[in-house]
């Protein structure tokens, strides 16, 4: 139950970040996003209405914070998975197409 209870306190964080625009991309996110041609509408529709990926997540040992795994689909049907960490800030960190 903790885990559930988790997953929904971390998806309530990240949908806050989204809809307060308080979310930034990473260089190597936008570089991603360019080669796989996924735009940010869909990239922030799977922040809003995907499931945590627990089994994916990794501890960034260089800055101290978790980066969270976050899978959906875009409004076209694409599978995206999509990869934050939380600060002041959230960061999209990467973005890949799990099709």
């Amino acid at each position: 139950m903790k885990a559930k209870t988790a997953d929904s306190d971390l998806l309530k964080k990240i949908r806050a970040h989204v809809q307060r625009g308080t979310y930034i991309l990473a260089k190597h996110a936008i570089k991603r996003q360019e080669e796989r041609r996924i735009r940010l509408p869909d990239v922030l529709r799977v922040l809003e209405h995907g499931r945590h990926e627990q089994e994916k997540d990794v501890f960034d040992v260089k800055r101290q914070t978790w980066k969270h795994a976050i899978r959906g689909k875009t409004i076209n049907g694409v599978n995206l998975r999509v990869i934050v960490a939380l600060k002041n800030e959230m960061v999209v960190i990467t973005v890949i197409n799990v099709d």
